[in-house]
């Protein structure tokens, strides 16, 4: 049959089957007297004409089977003879289709005969009757609500298959009112399973309520956060063509925000636009709502500005929903503008945008506007929360007043407001960033005394303590831990395995890696990488790489980070080639190579003076695609210049510069040096003046080479005239630049002005090397300074140095060419009391006095390395 909703698909009546239950009754239970809940929310109630607000008719029984009992001829009879049984109801209702009144009050009385049988299609023959005639909608709404209420009623899938049946069996048109009137009794009775059920097979019979029936269904479940179910009713919606109106898309938007998926809320609300919707200022709301909660302010500042072209005024919420928003994207002066906007409008500052902006101010580093802030709100009677102190403390601590924090951290406490432990712990990350430790150790004292002192809160102490060096004390934290009962995490024990390892206590490392395991924390990648690179720096490359299988066994996939350090670690432990190996293998292995991992492999086979492994290991760079950077052909010049090739350092120079590379400190000094070296000084005073044209400030590094440069000239001059410059400069003269001034002046023999700089490295806290001491001891050999020369094994004594045997051979030679035979073999039984193994030289020296044509002081030590 046909209707205004098209071809209807009938389902088949299973309920006129005598197999589907009836139930017999007498009279159906009264619902309860308590007032239902409202079918639609405050602001979409339909109007007074519609039939849902229609009140109740006076001559509509109060029970549908108290009408007839005072008229026994309708409990016998219909209009054409005895009432017999189904049939003859259904056939007597059909009689009276154009009287609906007479036709409830058969219906009502025939319900009254005994053995009577409430079967759906008489029932469904009676909804279709009442609900063609608008006098009896009112009827029929109640009849639905009794039929909800009661817990013999029919079945509303049943009620919704027998409705399209007879609709085509008995021509009735099928109109939507019936069935709005069945969803709507279902959610007034809170039977909302049902509505959903009932609902679902009216749309599969191709009959779609009423929108205001879909709007109130959709609501209800959104309030019972039936999320799933908002979605597929809707999307069962649009599949029918009805996309709704702007209350439908207030709760699918809603429903997308309680999902957590605010880029669906904002879609579902393009698509309305789009399909010319009319919004209101409740859809803009949750639409900018979305839009701050994705991080996107300047989308959300753009809907305000729709909303107000509209006539529509945001809300004091929605000001507050884009400042925050702004905030947290670091917009701080977007987040003030819209702030404006808000007074503008008349709304006041509340604490939520006020809490906001003063993170905001803190997060731009403007920490007195911040703090001006807080003492305007609370002038303007506003009372600062836990949040609104959170932001100002930690902003105070970010900002390196940690003086200020302390004193909002007791304003808080006198207001009554409780610290949280993120209180506690910004101050301590606080104090300690200022590296105040008996301050920082004062707060943690107080939040363990307050409870608040989590495991966040000892991670920070141990980290500072480790970073310091201060082992022991980093140690008894950790055994308040336990004592405490605070669990330690990963973070705790990476920071401890991190503190062993920076000590060179790698079997305290390798314990504490144990024990972690053993509480049953699983080593994460850090975990394994901070053992494999305390290995790798404390020279024992092979356990270093055990644990590094040992993660692999464990299922730890290895960062890029723990690959560079396996790399690096094999190229700094001598053992490029295996390194060059080992990335070949992490490459099978679906690493993929960066330029630091190259780096590593060239700056070692520099470093082993093979310059042409580094040259292949600079093809494999490009061969993989990997571009090289300054540091890639500081590297390869330096290798250059250690092998004497100057011309392959000056190709690789002119490349670097050829590629638009900015070139650094470090590879112009690669360069100075590799001049230096060939005693080239013209250039490598050039190379000076040209890094001072690019705007580069020499450093030590640099006056280093130039003074070496000088030395080996022996041009003390000019290298006391570049030691002036660093002084004056404020540049700070290391250790290297006294040894190699000391160096040149004892050549010279102006033993007095060493004797100045001596004392003067002393005087700035540097302590002598063994390199220091080899120059002192073979300069005042020379010199015949003997006496002096002994007391530089005294004084490497009391120092902790300890001589080795080419020291010793300096001051056998200088004693035996000055005819000191006594002293000489004693300085040799003294070499065999320290364990020193006398080598070649040391018996050519005492037996044929060969020093002159030996040089004990190696250049290589002296270099710039």
């Amino acid at each position: 049959m046909s209707s205004r909703f098209g071809r209807v698909r009938v389902a088949p009546l299973l309920l006129r089957s005598p197999t589907i239950s009836r139930r017999i009754c007498s009279m159906p239970e009264r619902p309860s007297s308590a007032a239902p809940e409202p079918l639609l929310p405050e602001r979409m109630r339909p109007e007074s004409s519609d039939p849902e607000q229609i009140g109740s008719r006076p001559d509509f029984p109060h029970s549908p089977s108290d009408s007839g009992r005072n008229d026994p001829e309708l409990t016998r009879r219909g209009p054409g003879g005895s009432v017999s049984g189904r049939a003859d109801v259904v056939g007597a209702l059909l009689s009276l289709r154009d009287d609906p009144s007479l036709a409830l009050k058969f219906y009502l009385g025939a319900e009254r005969r005994r053995g009577f049988v409430r079967s759906v299609d008489a029932y469904c023959v009676l909804l279709h009757i009442l609900t063609g005639s608008p006098e009896s909608w009112p009827s029929a709404r109640r009849l639905l609500r009794w039929n909800a209420a009661a817990d013999s009623g029919h079945s509303p899938t049943a009620l919704v298959d027998g409705l399209v049946e007879c609709a085509e069996r008995f021509d009735f048109e099928l109109g939507s009112r019936v069935f709005d009137y069945l969803l709507g009794s279902l959610l007034r009775a809170d039977r909302v399973g049902d509505a959903v059920d009932c609902c679902n097979r009216m749309i599969e019979s191709n009959v779609m309520p009423s929108l205001q029936y879909l709007n109130g269904l959709l609501h209800a479940l959104l309030r019972r956060r039936r999320i799933g179910a908002v979605r597929e009713l809707y999307d069962a919606m649009v599949a029918k063509g009805e996309r709704g109106d702007v209350f439908t898309l207030h709760v699918v938007m809603r429903a997308c925000m309680k999902e957590g998926k605010p880029e669906e809320a904002g879609e579902y609300f393009r698509q309305a636009k789009d399909r010319g919707v009319e919004l209101d200022d409740a859809a803009y709301t949750v639409a900018v709502q979305a839009r701050c909660l994705e991080l996107n302010s300047d989308l959300a500042c753009e809907l305000m500005d729709e909303m107000k072209e509209k006539g529509l005024v945001p809300s004091n919420f929605t000001f507050t929903r884009v400042i925050t928003a702004c905030v947290k994207q670091g917009y701080t002066q977007e987040a003030l503008r819209v702030k404006d906007e808000m007074l503008k409008r008349g709304y006041e500052m509340n604490l939520v945008a006020a809490t906001s902006l003063i993170r905001g101010y803190c997060m731009s580093g403007d920490l007195d506007s911040a703090l001006n802030l807080f003492e305007s709100i609370c002038k303007d009677g506003l009372v600062p929360n836990k949040l609104t102190y959170t932001a100002l403390i930690s902003g105070c601590c970010w900002n390196g007043n940690v003086k200020k924090a302390s004193e909002v951290f007791s304003q808080m406490k006198l207001a009554g407001v409780q610290p949280s432990d993120s209180n506690f712990n910004h101050l301590i990350r606080g104090y300690l960033k200022a590296q105040s430790w008996e301050e920082a150790r004062k707060i943690f004292e107080e939040a363990v005394e307050c409870g608040a002192a989590n495991t966040i809160t000892y991670n920070h102490l141990l980290s500072w303590l480790c970073t310091q060096g201060d082992l022991t004390e980093a140690c008894k934290l950790w055994d308040k831990i336990m004592v405490n009962g605070v669990v330690p995490n990963a973070v705790s024990y990476n920071t401890m395995i991190h503190g062993h390892c920076k000590s060179g206590n790698m079997d305290m490392a390798s314990t504490t890696f144990l024990e972690m395991q053993g509480r049953g924390l699983k080593p994460n990648v850090l975990s394994f990488t901070i053992l494999i690179n305390g290995y790798f720096k404390h020279g024992d490359p092979f356990r270093a790489l055990d644990v590094f299988q040992q993660m692999e066994h464990a299922g730890v996939a290895p960062s890029d980070f723990t690959f560079h350090i396996v790399i690096d670690g094999l190229c700094k432990a001598g053992q490029t080639v295996e390194a060059r190996d080992t990335l070949n293998k992490f490459i099978d292995e679906g690493f993929v190579p960066s330029c630091m991992a190259f780096n590593s492999i060239i700056d070692g086979f520099v470093a082993e003076g093979g310059i042409n492994y580094a040259l292949c290991a600079f093809k494999d760079m490009h061969d993989f695609g990997v571009t090289p950077n300054v540091a890639t052909y500081t590297s390869l010049i330096r290798g250059s210049c250690k092998s004497n090739n100057i011309d392959l350092a000056l190709k690789m120079w002119n490349e670097m510069k050829k590629k638009g590379l900015e070139l650094d400190i470090t590879a112009y000094g690669a360069l100075i040096d590799g001049f230096c070296k060939m005693k080239d000084m013209e250039r490598a005073l050039d190379l000076y003046s040209e890094l001072l044209e690019v705007g580069l400030s020499p450093n030590t590094v640099i006056y280093n080479c130039l003074i070496s440069g000088f030395r080996d000239l022996n041009n003390m001059e000019a290298a006391l005239r570049f030691r002036k410059k660093m002084v004056d400069e404020g540049i700070p003269c290391d250790l290297r630049t006294y040894t190699t001034l000391i160096d040149g002046l004892l050549k010279e023999g102006k033993l007095l002005m060493v004797l100045d700089l001596y004392s003067e490295l002393l005087t700035k806290g540097l302590v002598p090397d063994l390199v220091l001491y080899h120059v002192l001891m073979k300069g005042l050999c020379k010199k015949g300074q003997l006496e002096n020369a002994g007391k530089i094994l005294e004084e490497m004594d009391r120092k902790g140095v300890r001589p080795d045997v080419l020291l010793y051979n300096t001051l056998i030679a200088g004693n035996f060419k000055e005819g000191n035979l006594q002293e000489a073999f004693r300085l040799h039984d003294e070499m065999l009391d320290r364990g020193l193994v006398p080598d070649d030289t040391t018996y050519d020296i005492l037996v044929n006095g060969q020093f002159e044509r030996n040089n004990y002081l190696p250049e290589a030590s002296m270099s710039s390395g």
